[in-house]
């Protein structure tokens, strides 16, 4: 479902900052498969997000999406295919615009656009029937305005948003990391649930090593733009936060309190 070949991306390139953010790294992702990446700050985890889904430009290699070639497609096209949710909960919804307009925008993404209601009966019914699945009472606020909503309820919102049409892949870049415990682990409950039920082909970056080994199907960890581990099967099964840390803590920057406690 996701090929990336020998990407790489470089900042500053013929400066004094020059910045090899992304070395070379190839990742092959099955659908259904959800990764979870951690490492250390300025691993390059959160720049190969940006890079998949169009916001940077690669300087060389190849992203494939389901047998799309996608590397150099600008981000507003790669939007039909990817969904993605971003650790600030304000970035992915419209604060002025109602629950039920914000779902409204992203059912209607990349459909041809014309003269018609903008939210029918059978809309209107559909998202009911989706809000009622994240258990926050949203069914019964939909005329509310976004911008009314606590952090926890816009991310579960644009949660939904960015996986309300399939997407061929899902973006989770620290997602859960500006909520407060009980609703991150609501948070990612739902992000499982999601991902199970559409079998979606699935990338979260994550602080908390501890998650990382919870969730997903497999877990790969970034330094200075590689992957230097890649945990699956029963090796990733047989891991824990204490060997993680034992054995590549230091070397990858892992070793603080952020990361071991979450």
């Amino acid at each position: 479902m996701l090929i990336i070949d020998n990407l790489s991306k470089t900042f500053g390139k013929g400066t004094i900052n020059e910045n090899l953010a992304i070395d070379n790294l190839s990742l092959f992702l099955e659908e259904g498969e959800f990764v979870t990446i951690i490492g250390g700050n300025g691993a390059g985890k959160s720049t190969l997000l940006n890079c998949i889904s169009g916001v940077y430009e690669v300087d060389k290699g190849r992203i494939m999406l389901d047998d799309i070639d996608v590397t150099f497609k600008p981000e507003y096209k790669r939007s039909k295919f990817i969904g993605r949710v971003f650790q600030d909960p304000l970035r992915g919804t419209a604060h002025d615009m109602t629950i039920e307009e914000n779902l409204s925008i992203a059912y209607d993404k990349g459909k041809p656009k014309g003269l018609k209601p903008g939210i029918g009966k059978k809309y209107h019914k559909l998202f009911r029937e989706r809000l009622s699945l994240l258990e926050l009472g949203l069914e019964d606020r939909m005329k509310q305005k976004v911008g009314l909503l606590s952090g926890g309820q816009r991310q579960a919102l644009t949660l939904l948003m960015s996986t309300i049409v399939k997407p061929k892949v899902l973006l989770l870049d620290e997602h859960t990391a500006a909520l407060d415990p009980s609703i991150a682990k609501k948070v990612l409950e739902l992000t499982n649930e999601i991902v199970k039920e559409y079998n979606l082909c699935t990338i979260m970056i994550t602080h908390n090593m501890k998650a990382a080994l919870e969730h997903g199907t497999r877990t790969i960890m970034m330094l200075d733009g590689r992957i230097v581990l890649d945990l699956k099967g029963k090796e990733r099964k047989d891991m824990t936060v204490e060997r993680l840390v034992e054995q590549f803590g230091n070397k990858n920057g892992l070793y603080n309190d952020r990361m071991i406690l979450g």
